[in-house]
């Protein structure tokens, strides 16, 4: 650990190919604040052809009528300037959406190591502009020697051993899932897409308030394991203005791209983690490593109003989620006007009956038969609003059940000059994972175990009942939330590329974004800071942002017959969409997310 000078941190946070196109940036920034985005900034209060100018509730704490960031080539949207810059760099040098998607994976995995990952997993929409698409599943996956009731204690009670140390870990999927997606549709080697990555482990990233509160708050975690050391030097979080170098990780991600997955899955660097793993207590192994294989599948297609999204399927459950949703909105000839009792009536009941399918039906389609053709039809969902009433709720207990999953991940959307879309949606489950830090190689272990249902058919600690369908077996894929989307306009052409973090949230979050561009015409800018609603069946509850509604739309929900509880924020998503002349990216204005853009 020790200071940079300003010149190490102007070169590791715009690089020669990320320098701003707008005024110039006079204050350093460090991993994840927000600082100045890099791009030409829309000019604030233009509603452009086409777009709607949006209304919030007057207490509502973002404005109307907010900047996205301009690029007339290409955008890439993260919750990380450094790995944003790392995509750009790479589209600049010649790349396309995918070459650059990897890069910023890679780069997350140093500059974000609260969500960014090599030892987690994720989700990856890509659609090209030749027509070509491709869904790519990476999720990880339990090992062979987890057991159905192996949280559970002598007395049948649910442990935390799934969430927190050594045997909540499930076998990772990143490295696989980013090399996988670069060999199949990347043009550049994956010693080019890494070297920002390798660049920023081996000279360091500064570390900004943001990178430190994040430390900060999940002290009491980090401190139980190896990553004290590196994180919590002298028990706290790095000074603000120092470098954080991280040469064992550079040591690997060096390895993987000389080596390819086979340096993360084989020989010296997987001998030495998955020991020092086994000694703590773990159960992932060689044979756990040799066998993992990420699976390509064809995207959940579905139609909104004239309107094509490409989504994720099974193992995840939001393409079909979102899918359901929207098919039981789609028969309304218009949604109610936006913040209004019947807008919340509507989009909730709608998510509580599609989460109530999620949580029963939806699972690794490679150990259970999931209905998706069922799901996802629009005759199904119609049979599903007709349950909907006009002036009271319907009670969960009369419907079915809800899920639960760890609410941290990290979503990143690139576009590239030629039309060629990457949503991509990766995670170590909660911050920080399971809190394990494998100092042989590097990085933080996911706690994805705990995406099971431990208990089927009970109860869990947070009193929601999750499904059979998701219980645990040895080498099966927990369910999930992740819901990276491409959206095309009625023409077939590229229109929107969003996805966000945050549990069961990730699907609200997204979909709300696509319905407030698609039926309210947002503007991007306006579409990401519009109040957000949640409903997951159980609790049986709509949770609204704080001060999202009015007082009078909150007390009508009251009386309707809801429990309306107040949410500090709902998701966190990064979108990406085609405007007139180029492309506009958007970072959630609840995070710390830049968009770069060129």
């Amino acid at each position: 650990m020790r200071l940079t000078s300003s010149l190490l941190i102007l070169g590791l946070l715009t690089g020669s190919a990320a320098r701003a196109q707008s005024r110039p940036d006079s204050t350093a920034h460090g991993v994840t604040d927000v600082g100045l985005a890099r791009g030409t900034t829309t000019r604030a209060g233009r509603v452009p052809e086409g777009r709607r100018k949006a209304v919030f509730s007057e207490a509502w704490r973002f404005n109307a009528g907010s900047d996205a960031v301009f690029g007339a080539h290409a955008m890439v949207a993260s919750d990380a300037p450094l790995a944003s810059a790392a995509g750009v760099e790479i589209l600049k040098k010649g790349g396309n959406a995918v070459d650059a998607a990897v890069a910023v994976g890679f780069a997350l995995a140093v500059a974000y190591p609260e969500a960014g990952n090599l030892g987690g997993g994720g989700y990856m929409v890509i659609h090209m502009a030749d027509g070509r698409s491709g869904a790519l599943d990476y999720r990880e996956i339990a090992p062979l020697a987890a057991t159905r009731d192996m949280y559970l204690d002598s007395t049948g009670t649910l442990t935390k051993n799934s969430v927190v140390g050594p045997l909540a870990s499930g076998v990772p999927g990143a490295v696989a899932g980013l090399t996988a997606a670069l060999k199949k549709y990347g043009t550049m080697s994956l010693a080019q897409v890494m070297a920002p990555a390798i660049r920023y482990a081996e000279q360091g990233v500064v570390v900004d308030s943001a990178f430190a509160s994040s430390v900060r708050g999940s002290r009491p975690l980090i401190a139980q394991f190896a990553g004290a050391s590196l994180f919590l030097p002298n028990g706290a979080p790095p000074a603000v203005g120092s470098t954080i170098t991280q040469p064992q990780l550079a040591r690997t991600l060096r390895a993987i791209a000389a080596r390819g997955r086979d340096a993360f899955y084989t020989g010296p660097i997987a001998e030495a983690w998955t020991s020092e793993l086994r000694k703590a207590g773990g159960i992932i192994t060689m044979a756990d490593l040799a066998g993992y294989q990420p699976v390509w599948r064809a995207p959940v297609r579905s139609t909104y109003r004239g309107y094509t999204l490409l989504t994720m399927p099974p193992s995840s459950s939001g393409g079909v989620t979102i899918t359901e949703t929207l098919n039981i909105l789609e028969g309304y000839r218009s949604l109610p006007p936006f913040g209004s009792t019947r807008w919340a009536h509507l989009l909730g009941s709608a998510y509580q009956r599609a989460f109530i399918d999620r949580n029963e039906k939806l699972a690794d389609p490679a150990f259970v038969p999931v209905p998706i053709a069922q799901l996802t039809d629009k005759r199904y969902a119609a049979k599903l609003r007709a349950t909907i009433g006009t002036t009271r709720a319907t009670p969960t207990t009369t419907l079915g059940g809800a899920p639960r999953e760890g609410m941290q991940t990290t979503h990143y959307s690139v576009v590239d000059r030629r039309g060629n879309a990457v949503a991509t949606t990766t995670t170590l489950n909660n911050l920080y994972g399971s809190g394990v830090y494998l100092s042989s190689a590097g990085f933080f272990l996911n706690d994805e175990m705990d995406d099971f249902a431990a208990q089927p058919g009970k109860p869990n600690m947070f009193g929601l009942v999750q499904g059979e369908a998701n219980a645990i077996q040895p080498g099966k894929r927990m369910l999930s939330a992740m819901s990276p989307t491409v959206v095309l306009d009625r023409r077939g052409k590229l229109l929107l590329v969003a996805g966000s973090r945050g549990g069961p949230r990730i699907i609200t979050s997204t979909s709300q974004v696509i319905l407030n561009v698609l039926d309210y015409r947002m503007t991007l800018a306006d579409a990401m800071a519009a109040p957000r609603l949640h409903h997951q069946a159980l609790p049986d509850s709509l949770t609204i942002e704080r001060d999202g509604v009015t007082p009078a739309v909150a007390d009508s929900l009251r009386a309707m017959g809801y429990g309306v509880a107040s949410g500090r924020g709902i998701g966190l998503v990064n979108a990406v969409m085609r405007v007139k002349g180029g492309y506009e990216g958007m970072s959630d204005p609840r995070s710390s997310g830049q968009p770069i853009g060129y």
